[in-house]
């Protein structure tokens, strides 16, 4: 029996029991990473499996994977001298198709979506060396489909636990891909965000989670919601890891406009290591940060952190103008009629919905399976969103609210380079029955969204072992620029991280 076999079985008899700790966090690595890290992550896919078998498919049962691919090791093996990825394995959410296994949005009106073809960027993420994994649950839908939803929530994959406390949300959307990074099922996980969808699962579940500009990434074959704010992107234990992973799911697609204007660059990981933050000036977000004092002290050390690293702080008063909420969930309704009809209608697939109006009917004659928690309202006041003049005024108005008089406006303003604040508060406890308590307004992730601007999360500390994340924004393309900002955060960082527990929460000890 080879050491490396008995290994495994030591790991499996460990993660039998729900006391392992889990991963911690880690900081970011220098870049061009050595071979030895690679091989290593081909080494651990089998370790990957064991986890998943003993955390997600039996103890604490944290829901974060659908499906998985049992033989994963062996094209790990084949995908190793493929770069920039060498093999690494990566969790791709249920609304991206990948050839092998079908894409649900995390609804049964979808559970035989077998397409069999790879989004764009997941061809791209395999000619990198990259390894799907598995596929990850997902809030149903995207968080689309009612406004008094559960995070983490779906038809298909049920609910989804925080890692650091399984009686706590793991946030929305990408809440699987979100649990599985912290649990430690794969090397990084792929999300998508409309608003706040990878950056608060991040946030909640103490990773690192990075919002691209709109376009940097395809959204072809993806399910969609918003022409204007949908994007994939990483999620990963360190900023290094998903800048890595962003320049393999990175690149242009004829198919998506929005792909052929983006300005990138051919590797985000370059610079990451020896990038300064001295005399950079930076925006803080003061009317973000809430009134929980514990957040607040949080982000005064991570602040403190950054002035120790040579940053520059200039305070700034910004509130959101009521207009901006008028406008952004009928756009939102608007493009998710559209989007999602072409999407359904284009499938290569016999049967199921075609249009937004066949998942209204579906989701009606299942009620028991699928509105036992909550309803569909969203769904319905899409499908009457039809004014396209109204449309058209409110895009130009968040373009001008979020983007002209939003952050280049702060940014030019207050002559900084990037934007911070607390990115959300702690997990609240999971309630079916009255749906999601966000807990105050804290965060202004809101804005890079809107936007279509780059929004980074990474982990500054936690309140009573639930972990909150650092919110960085910047200008339209500072992809790069945001990711490095975030790697010299990290290595500045004093915060003492705390490691999953994978049971209910409870107070610290004093």
């Amino acid at each position: 029996m080879t050491m490396r076999t008995l290994a495994r079985r030591a790991l499996a008899a460990l993660l039998a029991t729900t006391a392992v700790t889990g991963f911690a966090q880690e900081a970011s690595p220098p870049a061009n990473p050595a071979d030895p890290e690679a091989a290593g992550e081909v080494l651990a896919v089998e370790d990957y499996i064991l986890r998943i078998q003993a955390l997600d498919d039996s103890g604490p049962h944290l829901n974060a994977v659908i499906d998985y691919d049992r033989a994963a090791a062996a094209t790990a093996r084949r995908q190793a001298s493929v770069g920039p990825l060498h093999g690494r394995t990566v969790l791709v959410k249920d609304n991206i198709e990948t050839r092998e296994f079908p894409t649900t949005a995390g609804s049964l009106a979808l559970k035989d979506n077998a397409t069999g073809r790879d989004a764009p960027l997941i061809a791209a993420l395999r000619a990198g060396g990259g390894v799907v994994l598995g596929k990850t649950n997902l809030s149903e839908w995207a968080n689309i489909r009612s406004d008094n939803s559960t995070s983490g929530w779906s038809a298909v994959g049920g609910l989804t636990r925080n890692p650091y406390a399984i009686d706590r949300n793991s946030c929305g959307s990408s809440s699987g891909s979100g649990a599985a990074v912290a649990a430690g099922f794969a090397w990084a996980a792929i999300g998508t965000e409309t608003n706040g969808s990878i950056t608060c699962p991040a946030s909640i579940n103490g990773i690192v989670g990075f919002k691209p500009s709109v376009g940097i990434v395809s959204r072809t074959h993806v399910v969609p919601i918003s022409s204007t704010q949908d994007t994939a992107g990483p999620m990963a234990r360190n900023v290094h890891d998903a800048a890595l992973l962003l320049t393999a799911i990175a690149g242009a697609d004829p198919a998506d406009p929005a792909t052929l204007e983006a300005k990138r660059v051919a590797d985000y990981t370059q610079g990451l290591d020896d990038y300064s933050l001295k005399g950079v000036r930076i925006g803080v977000l003061r009317s973000a940060v809430g009134q929980r004092g514990d957040v607040k002290a949080l982000f005064d050390a991570a602040l403190a952190d950054l002035t120790r690293a040579g940053a520059v702080l200039v305070d700034i008063d910004y509130q959101a103008p009521g207009e901006m909420w008028q406008a952004s969930l009928p756009v939102l309704l608007y493009e998710l009629r559209v989007e999602m009809d072409k999407y359904l209608s284009g499938r290569p697939v016999e049967g199921g919905p075609r249009s937004l109006a066949d998942l209204v009917a579906f989701n009606k004659a299942h009620a028991d399976e699928e509105m036992r928690w909550f309803g569909q309202e969203l769904f319905e006041q899409a499908l009457e969103t039809t004014d396209a003049d109204a449309y058209a005024k409110n895009v130009a108005t968040l373009r001008r609210l979020t983007r002209a008089e939003g952050i280049d406006k702060l940014l030019a303003d207050n002559k900084v380079a990037f934007l911070v604040a607390p990115t959300q508060g702690p997990a609240w406890t999971t309630d079916l029955v009255n749906g999601d308590n966000f807990g105050g307004r804290i965060g202004a992730g809101y804005l890079a969204a809107i936007a279509g601007y780059p929004h980074l999360t990474v982990p500054m500390g936690a309140v009573e072992g639930l972990p909150i994340g650092l919110s960085i924004m910047g200008g339209q393309w500072q992809d790069h620029a945001v990711l490095k900002a975030g790697a010299a955060y990290e290595r500045a960082r004093t915060a003492v991280l705390p490691a999953p527990r994978f049971r209910p929460w409870r107070p610290a000890e004093r």
